[in-house]
């Protein structure tokens, strides 16, 4: 069965979202971003999920976890939640 590892940054705003991404995709570094701004309790290690299979995670969640390539930040992804940016940095198939 697939599995796949990835972290998180959740925010309350599709704005906050898109900001912290450019942070992120401007050097800024994703762990210490979830620390600083993510308000899932994930954020004190850095936004880490651990490992998880299908159907574990919110549908929308879901989605992209196992189709978006590996170490790519994806997003913002919106559930209800709130918004979210993805990095998947494992997946078995």
């Amino acid at each position: 069965m697939a599995q796949a590892s990835a972290r998180h940054i959740l925010v309350s705003t599709e704005e906050k979202c898109n900001e912290l991404k450019a942070a992120i995709e401007g050097g800024a570094d994703f762990a210490q971003v979830a620390r600083e701004h993510s308000t899932c309790p994930s954020s004190r290690d850095g936004g880490n999920l651990g490992t998880f299979g299908p159907g574990q995670m919110v549908k929308e969640f879901d989605t992209v976890v196992f189709s978006a390539p590996v170490n790519v930040v994806q997003g913002p992804v919106k559930t209800q939640f709130g918004y979210h940016l993805v990095e998947v940095t494992d997946r078995q198939d």
